[in-house]
């Protein structure tokens, strides 16, 4: 049975929901949500996909499943792939999930929007500004930890790595330059070379071209 993601291309979050089917080896295809004609606010979508109103929203069968970070779970359980070898792999993979979704792909999310998907003259630069210093921060913490290192736990790649590039792959400008860090910047290379690894926008339905 294929696995169902109800996904789009500008989302990190399903980003990293889709990238870890792709890596996995699971029969999965991506279904396009149309977030900016508000079909994750529509009761029909609240009712039978998502009450939170929000994508990703993983569906196999019978079971159905939100959240970027649970699904990267259901999929590594699945699949016996990017899950760790043991207890104490595991368990750091879901550090960094729970890290990236509070320090990095939180504000990775909300400054790409201001600044890319917001009109210009209602752009807040103030907030804006405010969020590249976290998002800053987060990135010197992500380039220590690749120190050395290929992959962020364990040997090769797994949910920890899919979960803190969900947005840095994307090229439209929020303030980081991976450049600027040679530790991510040659993890993403990494990255990048896995077997049926696709840029966001390849792998998904829907960019801002689109709507251009």
């Amino acid at each position: 049975m294929t696995i169902k993601l109800h996904c789009f291309g500008e989302s990190g979050n399903a980003y990293k929901a889709a990238l870890s089917l792709q890596l996995s080896g699971l029969n999965w295809e991506p279904v396009y949500v149309d977030f900016f004609n508000g079909a994750t606010r529509s009761p029909d979508y609240r009712a039978n996909l998502n009450v939170m109103g929000e994508a990703p929203v993983m569906v196999d069968g019978d079971y159905k499943l939100t959240q970027s970070g649970a699904i990267q779970d259901y999929v590594a359980e699945k699949s016996g792939r990017l899950g760790g070898t043991n207890a104490t792999e595991r368990r750091e993979i879901l550090r960094w999930v729970l890290w990236d979704n509070h320090k990095l792909s939180s504000n990775a999310g909300m400054t790409r929007f201001l600044m890319n998907f917001l009109p210009a003259d209602k752009r807040p630069q103030e907030v804006i500004a405010f969020q590249q210093g976290r998002l800053k921060a987060a990135y010197q913490v992500l380039n220590a930890a690749l120190e050395g290192r290929d992959w962020l736990v364990g040997d090769s790649i797994t949910n920890a790595d899919i979960a803190c590039c969900g947005y840095l792959f994307y090229p439209e400008p929020f303030g980081f330059d991976r450049k600027e860090f040679a530790n991510i910047d040659a993890w993403m290379d990494r990255i990048a070379t896995q077997p049926g690894w696709k840029h966001p926008y390849d792998l998904m339905p829907g960019s801002p071209a689109d709507r251009a």
